[in-house]
């Protein structure tokens, strides 16, 4: 089962239980208890001489580390790691190997302890703890030909089995004894540890997400995502962005006749340009491509080109080769698409691309109807330069964009050339302008337009996307 941190999106929540703590009052458990000749010695915690035909009286235990506690644990039926998780004694040997050592200390004091029958589970970790070589057996297998170095771990624990561990640790573990699923992870840590070299765990930016369903046993390993930061340039009028879905079939697996199968009403994209040969150089499963802003399908990025971030998903090679990528994307989009750097990216980086909101140049290529004074019209051209315009959102995204009032600026008009009967421009504008209606007016949608101040229609016949002014 995938899971997203931001995630940032998506993150494994911790189940924390504060230790138990027991007040200092004068008054305490033992106040109706008669002082005998030898305070050292440890009162018996069941009568050594119970009245014949009487069952054993058994008093209230204290909380470990007092004996009587961790006599009581070993009673109740507590496994050697959590008799030591929960005594709060130290031991030259940690884990089941400490709790043993606590267990023969307990049995010398009542040697009945050693006659009980063993219980079929522990109460505290329903021999939970029994399995972490398992467990990190699973994990170390799942890992194998995945590079990564950071792993974080979380586990799912039933709750009725978290509820009851509380109660026996609040009641009976030592002040501050580790909570059940914080010492499962904490050995699992240690196990995997063992058999994966070079592995460090950490809370945040995991290389990989591991996810411990304890009720089943079932380890889900989640390869978190590589991000990689550039800037395109698309030297094509034909290819979209980003994946463009079939509109016959809307992009379902196996496609349809009209998309070939494919599910893509473009058979490429940029996303693909690029993505796929670094996907198949990293072996990822995919990829989801992030830029700042889009341009329509038939405009040209020109310049430095438009900032990107791309998602590598899953990859199990972690570390890019940055050379080899560049050229395995330049063999790949054959001259419609160039990238000149790519370096390494976050998810932060993802959230200010988009919202980024930056100033483009653009060089728009339109035909008047008429062009009766060259030199006014473009003397009125200039002056737009400055200009606030009101642009409604275009017929042609009416379909998926909500139907509202924009105002944008001209920022400046940098060239004006008229070539026969076709006009040429070069300008800047707010990020969010549209250009093509600016041009065009869009029936009179985007006031003032070229149309509207030369007093002819236009028709766009090419646009480009000259540069974006970020970072």
């Amino acid at each position: 089962m995938a899971m997203d941190p931001d995630e940032d999106d998506e993150q494994v929540e911790w189940v924390s239980y504060s230790s138990a703590g027991y007040g200092s009052g004068e008054e305490g458990l033992w106040e109706d208890v008669v002082p005998t000749d030898s305070p050292s010695e440890e009162i018996d915690w069941y009568d050594e001489n119970p009245i014949e035909g009487e069952s054993i009286i058994e008093w209230d235990a204290p909380p470990c580390p007092a004996p009587l506690g961790i006599a009581y644990l070993a009673r109740i039926g507590c496994c050697d790691f959590c008799l030591h998780r929960l005594g709060g004694r130290r031991t030259d040997s940690t884990g089941a190997e400490g709790g043993a050592a606590l267990r023969k200390e307990a049995e010398k004091r009542d040697p009945e302890l050693a006659n009980l029958e063993s219980s079929i589970e522990c109460p505290t970790c329903e021999n939970l703890l029994d399995d972490v070589g398992n467990v990190s057996k699973i994990i170390s297998s799942a890992c194998d030909g995945i590079q990564f170095s950071t792993m974080q771990v979380g586990v799912h624990i039933p709750k009725d089995l978290i509820e009851e561990e509380d109660r026996i640790r609040s009641r009976y573990g030592a002040p501050g004894s580790k909570p059940l699923k914080a010492a499962f992870v904490e050995e699992v840590q240690t196990s995997t540890s063992e058999k994966v070299e070079g592995i460090e765990f950490v809370r945040e930016r995991p290389d990989l997400m591991v996810l411990i369903d304890t009720l089943t046993l079932r380890v889900d390993v989640d390869v978190r995502p590589v991000f990689l930061y550039g800037r395109y340039r698309k030297l094509s009028r034909e290819i979209p962005q980003t994946r463009w879905p079939c509109r016959a079939c809307r992009g379902r697996d196996g496609g349809c006749e009209s998309c070939e199968s494919t599910g893509l009403q473009y058979p490429d994209s940029v996303q693909d340009l690029i993505g796929k040969p670094i996907a198949e150089q990293m072996d990822a499963l995919d990829t989801a491509f992030h830029g700042m802003g889009r341009e329509d399908i038939d405009v040209r990025c020109l310049g430095q080109g438009r900032p990107f971030v791309l998602e590598v998903k899953s990859p199990k090679k972690r570390i890019p080769q940055f050379d080899s990528l560049l050229k395995l994307v330049e063999s790949n989009a054959k001259g419609r698409v160039e990238i000149d750097s790519l370096r390494l990216s976050d998810r932060k980086e993802v959230a200010r691309i988009k919202q980024t909101r930056s100033e483009k140049s653009y060089t728009i290529r339109f035909k008047p109807e008429s062009i009766e004074d060259p030199e006014k019209i473009s003397e009125d051209i200039f002056a737009l330069a400055g200009t606030m315009i009101e642009q409604q959102t275009p017929k042609r995204v009416s379909h998926r964009r909500a139907d509202r009032n924009r105002v944008r600026q001209v920022v400046s008009v940098d060239r004006v050339d008229i070539v026969g009967d076709e006009m040429e421009m070069t300008l800047r504008c707010e990020a969010g302008t549209y250009i093509k209606e600016l041009v065009h007016s869009d029936e009179g949608r985007t006031i003032p337009s070229v149309t509207s101040i030369i007093g002819a229609p236009c028709e766009v016949i090419w646009l480009d996307v000259e540069d974006v002014h970020a970072d």
